[in-house]
């Protein structure tokens, strides 16, 4: 199996703060991949680490079998769209695709003007006189005619309105399967990760709490609702995630390759949003990091 980003215990401290701890995860090629996770988890900072605009206080951080931005060659074989999607106020759509052809020796200036004008870009525009969602497609545009190997994005559709948001996600698939692409996206907004994405990673409180396949974690986790009961009396192949209680009643998210056969409880499946918000919920703990291997 190919990787385009591997860490290994990857860390990056701030002063006496953490901003990632121990994050090893390993992402497969030809994948699009969501990265979730609360306000300051550290998913800025990991997507900074691949890009080599920070360096690692401890572990490692291979992207592309390379270390980030190690030589112009590799800056090349790796796009960033940034969050809030910068681009040049004073600059026009048509001084954007100039800029990126003189920064770029892997430029495609037929790209540029083709995706300009499929989403309607004016190449006479100037940046700071464009809508949120056309500033982002500028963005875009920019990190795709780079012709990387891998697209980081970091938070690209967090400001925009639905339909922005939709269009631009849109084309980001497109581009993807045209281009057979590599992605990673972060994001908060769940609903559009699992429009798009077949992989996960979440991170809380800075670490890697989950990483896998989005149709093998969900196949493996599951909801349980019966009789209040302790769940360290679950069999030891159900991993809990979380727990929440009244008097009577027990409902349970676990984590499990075997089949639950005990007709104590109702087991449904989970949605990617419950999934998430399972590893995310700071009222529950959990008890250790998820990894699930990636079937090929």
């Amino acid at each position: 199996m190919t990787s385009v980003l591997r860490a290994q215990e990857l860390g990056k401290k701030y002063g006496r703060r953490w901003a990632l701890r121990e994050c090893t995860v390993d992402i497969p090629a030809g994948r699009v991949v969501g990265l979730v996770g609360p306000n300051g988890a550290g998913k800025t900072t990991l997507l900074k680490l691949a890009c080599g605009q920070l360096e690692p206080t401890s572990g490692g951080i291979t992207v592309l079998g390379g270390r980030p931005a190690s030589t112009p060659a590799q800056l090349a074989r790796v796009g960033f769209v940034a969050q809030d999607t910068p681009v040049y106020a004073g600059l026009t759509v048509a001084d954007h695709l100039r800029l990126g052809a003189r920064l770029n020796p892997r430029w495609d200036p037929v790209l540029a003007r083709e995706r300009v004008t499929r989403v309607g870009l004016d190449p006479g525009h100037r940046a700071g006189k464009l809508s949120g969602g056309q500033r982002a497609q500028l963005a875009l545009t920019l990190g795709l005619a780079k012709r990387p190997e891998l697209l980081i994005l970091d938070e690209p559709v967090a400001s925009l309105d639905p339909l922005a948001r939709r269009e631009f996600l849109q084309g980001l698939m497109e581009a993807t399967v045209e281009h057979e692409l590599s992605v990673v996206l972060s994001s908060h907004l769940v609903s559009d990760l699992e429009r798009i994405c077949d992989h996960l990673i979440v991170l809380v409180d800075s670490r890697v709490q989950l990483a896998g396949e989005v149709d093998t974690l969900l196949a493996t986790h599951h909801r349980l609702v019966g009789p209040r009961r302790d769940p360290d009396r679950l069999p030891a192949d159900q991993h809990v995630v979380s727990a929440s209680h009244t008097d009577r009643q027990s409902t349970l998210v676990v984590r499990t390759d075997s089949p639950i056969h005990d007709p104590a409880w109702t087991v449904t499946r989970l949605g990617l949003e419950d999934l998430v918000l399972a590893y995310m919920d700071h009222r529950t703990a959990v008890r250790r990091p998820v990894a699930l291997e990636v079937q090929r």
